[in-house]
């Protein structure tokens, strides 16, 4: 089994559940008492968050990059990002490892059951370009939605879901709004902030919902236990 290293704490409730998952994935694979092999460096998000809002993206590529390189020579054999939208940086991220680099959006693309895609995340996630087109280059077409919706939920993460808040009038409005993304024809809808899949189910969808931190930790699992051939 190879090392996963988990870059996380953006916020540390969904890499709570990546943790949890890779765990419960490599215990039903293997059997027995296997357990996953992880490292795991969880940030000090306020320092993070600091670096979104005030748009110093070169200070959050070079923190997030020494930070994947301190997991490379820990001994991880693969890097995840455990959360979405800091991928805007993992062009330098990846650049700077030799070990693989699995970005979050190549795995929600490779689970889309048809060919629209409806986007839900953070402000940032959704109206900038670097997400959008690395789903679009895997042959998918995005919707996103208004924005108004894009406000809503962008309030919900910060003001909520990354405090471990989780309410039932969010959930309320959360449907609502993939609701409406369906009804303009998205095959599914990404929920391309990891803190999503703490609050939404499946059922509080009309179409497939792809659950980016499940779907991401599942593909650093596979990784982590595929043949040496297959491990790119």
């Amino acid at each position: 089994m190879r090392t996963i290293g988990l870059l996380g704490g953006m916020s540390w409730e969904s890499t709570a559940l990546y943790y949890r998952v890779a765990n419960e994935l490599v215990r039903d694979r293997l059997g027995g008492l296997a357990s996953a092999s992880l490292l795991v460096r969880s940030l000090d998000f306020r320092e993070v968050r600091a670096c979104q809002v005030e748009d110093r993206w070169d200070d959050a590529a070079a923190l997030l990059t020494a930070e994947a390189r301190t997991l490379e020579s820990a001994g991880a054999d693969l890097v995840v990002l455990c959360t979405n939208y800091m991928h805007k940086v993992a062009p330098a991220i990846e650049a700077a490892l030799s070990v693989p680099f699995l970005h979050i959006a190549d795995a929600v693309a490779a689970a889309a059951p048809g060919p629209v895609v409806g986007l839900l995340g953070t402000a940032g996630t959704v109206r900038e370009p670097f997400y959008r087109e690395r789903l679009a280059a895997a042959g998918l077409t995005v919707l996103v939605p208004p924005e108004d919706d894009v406000e809503r939920v962008d309030a919900a993460i910060f003001g909520e879901l990354c405090r471990g808040v989780l309410s039932d009038g969010t959930r309320a409005d959360l449907r609502a709004v993939i609701a409406r993304l369906a009804a303009r024809g998205a095959d599914a809808v990404a929920l391309s902030c990891t803190e999503l899949e703490l609050l939404l189910r499946p059922e509080d969808s009309p179409v497939p919902l792809l659950p980016s931190a499940r779907l991401h930790a599942t593909a650093a699992v596979d990784a982590a236990l595929a043949p040496s051939a297959l491990v790119v």
